[in-house]
């Protein structure tokens, strides 16, 4: 199942698009959720293989008087969720707005100071990302494509640290075996990116200006890799 929270139609639907391609699954085995549009369902973890959450413009961190009341009822339903995610370590793997949401629920410090302009960033794994499954097919250091105004300064024990980059010390974590997110994209190639600049031009990703050299910044460098993650999270959990 990927819950998704993008209300814009097609950056939303590249998006699933972009799962579906990395994963490998066809669109019967990949059930969308749009949060923004619709309450979350009831979801029997018994039920399916496992939980993808993408990315969006909504921020964790922002003050709850800010936050609009669609993204506070997203935020409540996600609380619920990873309730019964985290106790059972249900397979599960959230991307960008993904982590923020793991990252708030387990009570991570999540603030402005690493964020990341929309650009392409070196990835490295630490210790134990290089002793993980899921990773086993990455190399130690690798390039992702990240775009994030707020990201985990600090986490808690109870999470490992997978991965980090120059800019932003938490780029990967899990808890428990099987709950996974990551701060960088690992859903976007290059054309999926560059869909969301022109998408999100007026979300102060960036300014006015700057549309021609983020767009160049997405191109520094081919990301290959980050796809892998997708690919392996479902080679391991589906049945």
């Amino acid at each position: 199942m990927l819950l998704a929270t993008r209300a814009e139609d097609v950056p939303a639907d590249e998006e699933y698009e972009l799962f579906l391609r990395h994963t490998g699954l066809e669109p019967a085995s990949l059930r969308r959720v749009r949060l923004e549009a619709e309450p979350m369902p009831d979801i029997d973890l018994d039920d399916i293989s496992g939980i993808f959450v993408g990315g969006g413009p909504f921020n964790a961190s922002d003050p709850w008087e800010r936050k609009p009341a669609v993204q506070r009822r997203v935020e409540a339903e996600f609380s619920v969720l990873l309730d019964r995610v985290v106790a059972r370590d249900s397979p599960f793997l959230g991307a960008c707005y993904g982590i923020g949401t793991v990252g708030a629920y387990l009570g991570a410090t999540i603030d402005r100071r690493f964020g990341e302009p929309i650009s392409v960033v070196d990835v490295e794994l630490s210790d134990a990302g290089r002793a993980d499954p899921l990773l086993a097919s990455l190399p130690d250091a690798f390039s992702a494509f990240v775009g994030h105004k707020e990201a985990i300064s600090a986490l808690p024990t109870t999470a490992t640290l997978l991965a980090s980059s120059a800019g932003c010390p938490v780029q990967m974590f899990r808890v428990g075996r099987n709950v996974y997110a990551t701060q960088f994209h690992p859903e976007l190639d290059l054309d999926g990116i560059t869909t969301r600049i022109h998408a999100y031009a007026d979300y102060g990703y960036f300014a006015a200006d700057e549309l021609e050299s983020t767009l160049a910044a997405v191109r520094r460098t081919p990301v290959t890799h980050t796809g892998d993650i997708l690919r392996a999270f479902v080679e391991r959990y589906a049945r």
